[in-house]
């Protein structure tokens, strides 16, 4: 499977997982959630943007549920619960946030 997006072809995994993290732009990221049935809004892109800093800038980092609570936390200003997150990504936050953020497919298998 692949996306091509602005003459530019993407490959990915037979999951749909971006082959190459580092090939995602927000483009694609709409494309694969829209395939995800999830209609991103601003808390999906702080989300999106948080997995991909973690996982780019800290050693291939993919934060569990937990940490992503945490971390949304602080960034909102209010208390996130676990309800919020899964009405954002309603087949895990780490795992659908995940691949909507191209990173490759999280082997974790809790939420904490």
């Amino acid at each position: 499977m692949a996306y091509e997006v602005d003459g530019k072809v993407v490959e990915t995994n037979e999951k749909g997982y971006l082959v190459e993290p580092t090939e995602w732009t927000e483009k694609i990221a709409e494309i694969i959630a829209a395939e995800e049935e999830v209609s991103l809004t601003d808390k999906h892109w702080d989300i999106i943007h948080y997995l991909r800093e973690e996982y780019l800038n800290n050693g291939g980092n993919q934060p569990n549920e937990r940490t992503i609570l945490k971390a949304m936390s602080a960034k909102w200003g209010t208390k996130a619960t676990s309800k919020d997150m899964y009405e954002l990504f309603p087949h895990m936050p780490s795992k659908q946030g995940g691949k909507i953020a191209g990173l490759p497919e999280s082997r974790r298998k809790g939420g904490y």
